[in-house]
Protein backbone atom coordinates (compact mmCIF):
# COMPACT_ATOMS: atom_id res chain seq x y z
CA UNK A 1 0.00 0.00 0.00
CA UNK A 2 1.38 3.41 -0.95
CA UNK A 3 0.85 6.24 1.48
CA UNK A 4 -0.40 9.32 -0.33
CA UNK A 5 -1.63 12.69 0.74
CA UNK A 6 -2.59 15.03 -2.06
CA UNK A 7 -0.53 12.85 -4.40
CA UNK A 8 2.57 12.97 -2.20
CA UNK A 9 4.71 9.99 -1.31
CA UNK A 10 7.10 9.85 1.61
CA UNK A 11 10.73 8.80 1.56
CA UNK A 12 12.69 8.86 4.80
CA UNK A 13 16.47 9.06 4.95
CA UNK A 14 17.47 7.52 8.25
CA UNK A 15 20.63 7.07 10.32
CA UNK A 16 21.69 3.61 11.49
CA UNK A 17 20.07 4.25 14.89
CA UNK A 18 23.20 2.71 16.43
CA UNK A 19 21.71 -0.68 15.63
CA UNK A 20 18.44 -0.14 17.53
CA UNK A 21 15.76 -2.43 16.09
CA UNK A 22 13.18 -0.60 18.23
CA UNK A 23 14.02 2.78 16.68
CA UNK A 24 13.81 1.27 13.20
CA UNK A 25 10.45 -0.33 14.06
CA UNK A 26 9.04 3.10 14.99
CA UNK A 27 9.96 4.43 11.55
CA UNK A 28 8.55 1.33 9.83
CA UNK A 29 5.28 1.72 11.78
CA UNK A 30 4.85 5.16 10.18
CA UNK A 31 4.70 3.34 6.80
CA UNK A 32 6.89 5.52 4.59
CA UNK A 33 6.85 4.63 0.91
CA UNK A 34 10.65 4.41 0.79
CA UNK A 35 13.13 3.77 3.58
CA UNK A 36 16.59 5.06 2.65
CA UNK A 37 19.81 4.48 4.52
CA UNK A 38 22.95 5.35 2.56
CA UNK A 39 25.79 2.86 2.86
CA UNK A 40 28.03 5.73 1.56
CA UNK A 41 31.22 3.77 0.79
CA UNK A 42 33.04 0.44 0.70
CA UNK A 43 34.04 -1.44 3.89
CA UNK A 44 37.77 -0.58 3.62
CA UNK A 45 37.01 3.15 3.72
CA UNK A 46 34.14 3.04 6.21
CA UNK A 47 36.04 4.14 9.31
CA UNK A 48 37.53 7.08 7.41
CA UNK A 49 34.31 8.20 5.71
CA UNK A 50 31.83 7.34 8.52
CA UNK A 51 33.90 7.11 11.73
CA UNK A 52 30.86 6.80 14.02
CA UNK A 53 29.15 4.10 11.93
CA UNK A 54 29.58 0.44 11.07
CA UNK A 55 29.30 -1.06 7.59
CA UNK A 56 27.78 -4.30 8.90
CA UNK A 57 25.32 -2.39 11.08
CA UNK A 58 24.17 -0.38 8.06
CA UNK A 59 23.63 -3.57 6.05
CA UNK A 60 21.71 -5.15 8.93
CA UNK A 61 19.48 -2.08 9.17
CA UNK A 62 18.50 -2.34 5.49
CA UNK A 63 17.81 -6.06 5.78
CA UNK A 64 15.87 -5.71 9.03
CA UNK A 65 13.68 -2.99 7.53
CA UNK A 66 12.65 -5.38 4.76
CA UNK A 67 11.98 -8.12 7.33
CA UNK A 68 9.77 -5.80 9.38
CA UNK A 69 7.74 -4.68 6.35
CA UNK A 70 8.58 -6.05 2.91
CA UNK A 71 6.05 -3.71 1.29
CA UNK A 72 8.17 -0.64 2.03
CA UNK A 73 10.74 0.01 -0.70
CA UNK A 74 14.35 -0.06 0.50
CA UNK A 75 17.02 2.26 -0.84
CA UNK A 76 20.69 2.99 -0.33
CA UNK A 77 23.39 5.05 -1.98
CA UNK A 78 27.12 5.44 -2.36
CA UNK A 79 29.48 8.32 -3.04
CA UNK A 80 32.24 7.37 -5.46
CA UNK A 81 35.64 8.98 -5.82
CA UNK A 82 36.91 8.48 -2.27
CA UNK A 83 39.53 5.89 -3.24
CA UNK A 84 37.41 2.78 -3.62
CA UNK A 85 38.46 0.14 -6.15
CA UNK A 86 36.06 -1.25 -8.79
CA UNK A 87 35.95 -4.72 -7.19
CA UNK A 88 35.12 -3.13 -3.81
CA UNK A 89 32.20 -1.23 -5.35
CA UNK A 90 30.80 -4.41 -6.90
CA UNK A 91 31.21 -6.32 -3.61
CA UNK A 92 29.31 -3.56 -1.80
CA UNK A 93 26.52 -3.70 -4.38
CA UNK A 94 26.30 -7.47 -3.90
CA UNK A 95 26.08 -6.95 -0.13
CA UNK A 96 23.22 -4.49 -0.60
CA UNK A 97 21.31 -6.89 -2.86
CA UNK A 98 21.83 -9.71 -0.31
CA UNK A 99 20.28 -7.43 2.32
CA UNK A 100 17.19 -6.81 0.14
CA UNK A 101 18.03 -3.30 -1.03
CA UNK A 102 15.87 -2.48 -4.04
CA UNK A 103 16.88 1.03 -5.12
CA UNK A 104 20.47 2.23 -5.50
CA UNK A 105 21.93 5.68 -6.10
CA UNK A 106 25.57 6.17 -7.11
CA UNK A 107 27.02 9.67 -7.30
CA UNK A 108 30.36 11.46 -7.38
CA UNK A 109 31.73 12.55 -4.01
CA UNK A 110 32.16 16.33 -4.08
CA UNK A 111 34.25 17.83 -1.29
CA UNK A 112 32.06 20.41 0.48
CA UNK A 113 34.97 22.21 2.18
CA UNK A 114 38.67 21.89 2.93
CA UNK A 115 37.68 20.36 6.28
CA UNK A 116 36.22 17.34 4.48
CA UNK A 117 37.92 14.39 2.83
CA UNK A 118 39.67 15.15 -0.45
CA UNK A 119 38.42 13.72 -3.75
CA UNK A 120 40.62 10.77 -4.74
CA UNK A 121 39.35 10.73 -8.34
CA UNK A 122 36.52 11.76 -10.61
CA UNK A 123 34.46 8.85 -11.88
CA UNK A 124 33.65 9.07 -15.60
CA UNK A 125 30.09 9.05 -16.92
CA UNK A 126 30.96 5.81 -18.74
CA UNK A 127 31.94 4.17 -15.43
CA UNK A 128 28.68 5.31 -13.87
CA UNK A 129 26.75 3.86 -16.84
CA UNK A 130 28.58 0.53 -16.47
CA UNK A 131 27.82 0.44 -12.74
CA UNK A 132 24.16 1.19 -13.42
CA UNK A 133 23.95 -1.73 -15.86
CA UNK A 134 25.80 -4.04 -13.46
CA UNK A 135 23.55 -3.04 -10.55
CA UNK A 136 20.48 -3.83 -12.62
CA UNK A 137 21.99 -7.22 -13.57
CA UNK A 138 22.60 -7.91 -9.88
CA UNK A 139 18.93 -7.44 -9.11
CA UNK A 140 18.31 -3.87 -8.01
CA UNK A 141 14.83 -2.76 -9.12
CA UNK A 142 16.19 0.67 -10.02
CA UNK A 143 19.66 2.24 -10.21
CA UNK A 144 20.43 5.94 -10.61
CA UNK A 145 24.10 6.50 -11.38
CA UNK A 146 25.93 9.61 -12.53
CA UNK A 147 28.28 12.34 -11.38
CA UNK A 148 25.52 14.58 -9.99
CA UNK A 149 23.20 11.86 -8.66
CA UNK A 150 22.20 12.28 -5.04
CA UNK A 151 19.91 10.15 -2.95
CA UNK A 152 16.76 12.08 -3.86
CA UNK A 153 17.57 12.22 -7.59
CA UNK A 154 14.45 11.22 -9.59
CA UNK A 155 12.90 9.83 -6.40
CA UNK A 156 9.44 9.36 -7.91
CA UNK A 157 10.82 7.40 -10.86
CA UNK A 158 12.78 5.22 -8.46
CA UNK A 159 9.70 4.33 -6.45
CA UNK A 160 7.60 3.73 -9.56
CA UNK A 161 10.19 1.19 -10.77
CA UNK A 162 9.87 -0.77 -7.51
CA UNK A 163 6.07 -0.63 -7.41
CA UNK A 164 5.60 -1.96 -10.98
Amino acid sequence: MTTTWAGCRVEVLIPDFQGSREALAIVIEARPDVLNHNIETVPRLYRTVRPAASYQQSLRLIGTARELDPTIASKSGMMLGLGEEPDEILATLRDLVRHSCQILTLGQYLRPSLDHLPIARYVSPAEFAALKAEGERMGFSHVEAGPLVRSSYHARTQLDAVKE
